[in-house]
């Protein structure tokens, strides 16, 4: 077995349960592309490659990358070496789905990457840090720029609990399921850009009130940030996190 590595995040899970949990969560049929993130040693990958028509893994370590045909041989496992984030999403079937243990690390940019490609995935199962997957599903009270990201684009709920132990080798904290279903329609009519630009703006000092955080974040004067708030309906005192989505696209309607 090649030890992991640690700049890369590596931790191998090969507790049988937990790998079909991932599975069973993404309902991953013959019908299926399944898209694998960082395969590892394979052992999702050999469960994928039972249930999906077809299984792409891509993975950033070359040596994994070259050794995984012969530790899965299966004819529907194609491998790609590279990082997931200058992957082609356009190459793959429409619908596809997203099963992966990640790095840590990683989340926050795969989870922005798969929600603004053009070609996002139907589902996209995702094993995480425990305390980042209850902060993605987080709600009003407890919101994030990536909780708002991740709900404005997907249907957002947790699976099971994984446990440390189970990890080799353990990482410091326990995992947890994150399960991103696509929304059929967008939420909101909005200009994307312009929409995320005022959500980062409100979230640019989280700690502060959002009618300071929009003042700076958009370089604007309070004089002009606190009409915005009151045509809005949301109180001048409120925080960023404690905000709805339905708040931020009354928000964004008039700025």
């Amino acid at each position: 077995m090649q030890p992991p590595k640690k700049y890369l995040g590596q931790h191998w899970l090969t507790d049988a349960a937990a790998l079909q949990a991932m599975c069973d969560a993404a309902g991953v049929s013959q019908q299926d592309t399944a898209l694998e993130v960082g395969p590892g040693l394979g052992t999702l990958t050999a469960l994928l490659v039972q249930y999906a028509h077809e299984v792409v893994a891509v993975e950033l370590d070359k040596r994994l990358a070259a050794e995984l045909p012969g530790r899965v041989p299966a004819s529907n496992l194609q491998v790609e070496t590279g990082s997931i984030l200058e992957f082609d999403l356009t190459s793959l079937s429409a619908g596809y789905k997203v099963v992966a243990n990640i790095p840590y690390y990683l989340t926050s940019n795969l989870i922005r990457t798969l929600s603004e490609s053009s070609n996002p995935p139907s589902v996209a199962v995702l094993l995480v840090q425990k305390e980042v997957a209850e902060r993605v599903a987080a709600p009003p009270g407890k919101m994030s720029l990536l909780s708002v990201t991740a709900q404005f684009y997907w249907q957002v709920s947790l699976g099971r609990e994984i446990p440390a132990r189970l990890f080799t080798p353990p990482p410091k904290v326990d995992s947890r399921i994150l399960i991103l279903t696509r929304r059929p329609e967008p939420l909101f009519d909005v200009d994307t850009r312009r929409f995320f630009r005022l959500v980062k703006a409100g979230f640019s000092q989280r700690r502060k009130t959002l009618l300071n955080s929009l003042s700076a974040g958009l370089q604007i004067g309070r004089t002009e940030a606190e009409p915005l708030l009151k045509r809005s309906n949301i109180n001048s005192s409120a925080r960023p996190q404690e905000l709805t989505l339905e708040q931020w696209h009354a928000l964004y309607k008039n700025t």
